[in-house]
């Protein structure tokens, strides 16, 4: 086995033999470079990808969220208090009320997300920190609010203006005959404060006092849709999420971070799987040209393979040149196409060189995992393939 494995390194790094032989040999290696480059650099932007949504939700969603397991409204709010402040593991926690409204100001209009909060909302999620143009409400009104950038945009709404005032449309619960607009919408006028930044998952959203919800909703002062959590240790999510869910009953639902955004993550994952498949396809593909090149190095080795016969080889040991060198080629393309998909990454890192849009450069992340999956499916795929076509046929040693 060293013998021939010292022999496929010598035909790989001897300059003699045919120029074709040489030619296809560099492609084969130029090309696995290539593939095994180019999918750990987008690997590596999936995972700069995924730390950015990370940090998108986690503007919307708190630790822990305590919702109905029957309705919208949380039952028996006394007891879940109760339970929520004697419990060493909870740090802080606050009511929310969500729905979705209509927001007119002149002749604009959009669809938009109300949620309602409590003076407590900040120590669950301190996006008072985040605001960048105005300030945040301090309560002592309830249609003092903040909103989404974008939203803000689109609607032209002044900031701390007090002539300007947007109108919020709430559908009325119930049913029978409607006669007027005051049968379908119940209305609040908001007073815009501040500004915070916008994104894909906080898209079109305003916060509020939760007085501003349970007037729009008729609801009362001790009424909530959800209540939010934020833990000492949040690696412990898992295990404080089962124990209140023994305290609290099965009418309360407790959800986890990412349960609570189980649809944005299979998509996520989706997305990934799908990015890994078409990249392993292309690494496939790519190692037909290493099939080539063990094929035609057999063809052009045929009289060093005679001596070789005469000196005691037989198949098998023709078999592990050929093999060798098709893994020699596949291993100096991981190398290389490894180190090269690094050195782009880390530039891309420093510089944000090539950009996302006009504000975002590209998010790229180097994992160790993007390593091992990549090494992985090319040794996979160039392996199997040097086995497959590392085979000598009888008629092959009989001609020698």
């Amino acid at each position: 086995m060293k013998n021939a494995f010292y022999i496929a390194s010598r035909y790989l790094i001897s300059k003699k033999g045919s120029t074709a032989v040489t030619f296809i040999t560099w492609l084969a290696a130029f090309a696995m470079v290539a593939a095994v480059a180019a999918m750990f650099i987008i690997i590596s932007v999936f995972s700069g990808l995924e730390d950015i949504n990370k940090e998108m939700i986690a503007n919307l969603h708190a630790d822990l969220t305590i919702k109905s397991g029957t309705g919208k409204t949380l039952p028996d709010i006394s007891k879940i208090n109760r339970v929520l402040k004697s419990d060493p593991e909870v740090l802080h926690f606050s009511k929310m009320i969500e729905e979705k409204v209509y927001l007119s100001y002149g002749d604009n209009g959009e669809i938009a997300y109300l949620r309602g909060v409590d003076s407590a909302y900040t120590s669950v999620n301190p996006i008072s920190e985040k605001l960048f143009y105005g300030k945040y409400p301090d309560f002592k009104y309830s249609n003092e609010v903040i909103m989404e950038n974008g939203l803000d945009n689109r609607l032209s709404l002044p900031v701390n203006s007090s002539e300007d005032f947007a109108t919020v449309l709430m559908p009325k619960p119930g049913k029978g005959i409607i006669q007027q607009e005051t049968d379908i919408f119940n209305k609040k006028d908001i007073y815009v404060t501040g500004l915070f930044p916008g994104n894909e998952q906080l898209d079109n959203y305003i916060i509020a006092p939760i007085e501003l919800t349970q007037e729009l909703l008729g609801l009362s002062k001790s009424e909530c849709y959800q209540i939010v959590i934020k833990l000492k240790d949040p690696a412990s999510a898992d295990r404080v999420k089962m124990d209140l869910e023994n305290k609290l009953g099965a009418k309360i639902s407790v959800n986890t971070k990412s349960e609570e955004n189980a649809a944005f993550w299979k998509m996520i994952n989706t997305e990934k799987l799908m990015i890994y498949l078409i990249f392993g396809l292309v690494i496939f593909i790519t190692t037909f040209n290493l099939a080539g090149a063990i094929t035609i190095l057999q063809l052009d080795k045929k009289e060093q393979a005679r001596s070789l016969v005469a000196l005691g080889f037989n198949k098998a040991n023709l078999r592990m040149i050929y093999f060798f060198t098709g893994v020699l080629i596949v291993l100096a393309g991981i190398f290389c196409g490894l180190i090269i998909g690094s050195v782009i990454c880390y530039l891309q890192i420093r510089t944000g060189l090539i950009m996302a849009s006009e504000s975002l450069a590209f998010p790229v992340k180097i994992e160790l995992i993007n390593y091992f999956i990549v090494t992985f499916t090319a040794l996979f795929f160039g392996v199997t393939i040097s086995i497959l076509f590392s085979k000598v046929n009888k008629r092959y040693l009989s001609d020698h």
